[in-house]
């Protein structure tokens, strides 16, 4: 295996996948000074998500959150492709963010480990898939690891390195070396299901989630507990809208599957998923985005 690249020595970042997510972390990438490009698989999908990216940014600045000149100069950064190969073949870091979809994500890491240099990091943004599994798509499974990021990325701190059964000590070095670059504060974690932070997230979630079908309390009144007894800047409930019911129904599956019973997915969930109330994506989920509970 050849020499993974050394943090410090990281000047290029190809984030493939333009969603929420993608853009999020193309976002933090270029604002921390890297050349960053964006690629997905139609030019459409590209250019949505340097939309969300500009949108961000220019939000920060409205809010006196960021100058207008670091702004600018991240947008100088930034560009996007929807050909894989050319996008992510000189990078020193690709971090994928397509959609959680095992298949899909062993699909990216096996084009991905026949084009990308052999020394760049390669690595999944997922947040229960085994990054294992993904890995061995790639050519060199020991340069492969988790970076999971949160949403929205720009605004969280953490981000969890997760250590597959084949990864190298130097690709792990990078990666905390790369967290601190981008502003993170890292954990590293080793490839289990839901790693730390979805695990103990979801079972929080899930539980919630019972409560409010039992009727031991509405969704506002568990949000606020969590808030102010135990100083959650979001409620578990809230978070989950955030997040997407969707997402966590899968994540949830994936951990019954795995784990089990302690993360069946309560009725509750399974029904607004199928009403297709998704959380703040679709206008409603546990909470409606009219400010009604």
């Amino acid at each position: 295996m050849s020499a993974i690249v050394a943090a410090a020595s990281v000047r290029t970042v190809c984030v493939v996948g333009a969603g929420t997510m993608g853009a999020g972390i193309a976002e933090v990438a270029a604002r921390a000074g890297l050349e960053t490009t964006v690629n997905d698989i139609r030019p459409d999908l590209v250019e949505r998500g340097l939309e969300r990216v500009r949108a961000s940014l220019a939000e920060a600045v409205a809010r006196g959150r960021t100058p207008a000149e670091e702004r600018d100069r991240a947008l100088e950064r930034l560009r996007g492709g929807a050909d894989l190969e050319a996008a992510a073949a000189g990078a020193d870091v690709v971090i994928e963010a397509v959609p959680e979809d095992l298949d899909l994500k062993r699909r990216t890491f096996e084009r991905l480990g026949a084009v990308c240099r052999p020394d760049a990091l390669l690595a999944t943004n997922t947040s229960s898939l085994s990054v294992t599994a993904i890995a061995t798509a790639a050519k060199e499974a020991a340069r492969v690891l988790g970076l999971h990021f949160f949403n929205p990325p720009p605004a969280m701190k953490l981000l969890e390195v997760v250590r597959g059964e084949r990864t190298a000590d130097a690709a792990v070095e990078t990666a905390r070396g790369l967290a601190a670059r981008l502003g993170k504060e890292p954990i590293v974690v080793r490839d289990s299901p839901g790693f730390a932070s979805s695990r103990l997230g979801i079972a929080i979630a899930l539980e919630a989630m019972r409560m409010v079908e039992a009727g031991v309390a509405s969704a506002g009144d568990i949000d606020k507990a969590m808030e102010l007894g135990y100083r959650h800047p979001m409620g578990p409930l809230r978070l989950t809208d955030l997040v997407g019911l969707d997402v966590r129904l899968a994540i949830a599956e994936h951990l019954h599957r795995e784990i089990g019973e302690v993360f069946r997915p309560p009725q509750i969930l399974k029904r607004l998923v199928r009403a297709g109330k998704l959380g703040r994506k679709t206008g409603e989920g546990f909470y409606r985005y009219d400010g009604a509970c």
